[in-house]
């Protein structure tokens, strides 16, 4: 009995090795559901099994698709954020004000990327996901919100290119996640007439994208300057904790304006008559 347990450990250890992931790099092929046996913490990737059944942060196989995707629990009432250093602290302001209208938040994304801009390690947003740097949840978030465009401002994306880039992430998604809203936030500036340079210009671009598309847009191109907050920057781009809360409220005010609250049922609301954003009410 001793030496099956013994066998039994070995066997176990040798299929966690080799489906265990290390950060968001490409995963292996998953083993057979036989292999795998009831699931245990931790990441992996399964196929043949209800992903119900599967820890939170698993990977799973999807036989429809063919793609790996990550299970997250409570996908119903939960938005998916994709973006960049903005958004990917804990408290990150686009999480604060997603947080704020009743929605958990999966994060895909890395500091140092963007529409065009990648950071090294990881690829733009287009290249991000179909390199599989990060993994798209599984099931359909009720809420898709796209937010960046800094770092490509500071890379020197074109126009043309951060269009051709954000018109291919939204496709892609639009694919993947046929029932799910999709919004988009901008690059947050000074504003084009307070030294906001670039970044004030990819926010208007964005716009234009986000139109084009019929996607509810925040604008936050201004919104340093607009509402006082250039005195919380941390550095020349990054807000200290008061500034990401202050914009966190004020991002969560623009969410209500556009009826994305988190609804029952994990359905948002209807859309306002006017999808991109305008003149707020005070």
């Amino acid at each position: 009995m001793r030496k099956a347990s013994a066998l039994s450990r070995f066997v176990a250890s040798g299929i966690a090795v080799g489906v265990l992931l290390s950060g968001c790099g490409q995963a292996q092929e998953p083993p057979a559901a036989s292999e795998v046996g009831k699931p245990a913490a931790g990441k992996y990737l399964a196929r043949d099994v209800d992903p119900a059944t599967l820890p939170a942060g698993s990977l799973y196989r999807n036989p429809a698709s063919g793609r790996d995707e990550v299970v997250v629990p409570d996908i119903g009432n939960t938005a998916l954020l994709i973006g960049d250093s903005q958004s990917e602290p804990s408290d990150g302001w686009p999480r604060l004000g997603l947080a704020a209208v009743g929605y958990k938040v999966h994060f895909c994304g890395r500091g140092g990327t963007g529409f065009v801009a990648a950071n090294g390690k990881t690829g733009n947003y287009i290249d991000a996901l179909h390199r599989g740097d990060w993994k798209l949840p599984h099931g359909t978030p009720p809420l898709i919100v796209i937010q960046g465009g800094g770092n490509d401002a500071a890379q020197g994306a074109t126009d043309a290119q951060i269009v051709a880039n954000a018109d291919r992430l939204i496709a892609v998604l639009q694919e993947r996640y046929p029932g799910a809203r999709m919004a988009m936030i901008g690059t947050l500036a000074r504003g084009a007439n307070y030294g906001g340079g670039r970044r004030s210009q990819v926010d208007a671009l964005l716009g234009t994208v986000a139109a084009k598309h019929g996607m509810p847009f925040v604008a936050v191109g201004d919104w340093l300057t607009k509402y006082g907050l250039a005195k919380n920057l941390d550095d020349a781009v990054h807000m200290n904790a008061a500034g990401r809360s202050s914009l966190g409220a004020l991002l969560e005010r623009r969410l209500r304006q556009l009826q994305l609250e988190a609804q029952p049922g994990g359905t948002p609301g209807s859309l306002k008559a006017s999808a991109t954003d305008g003149p707020e009410t005070e």
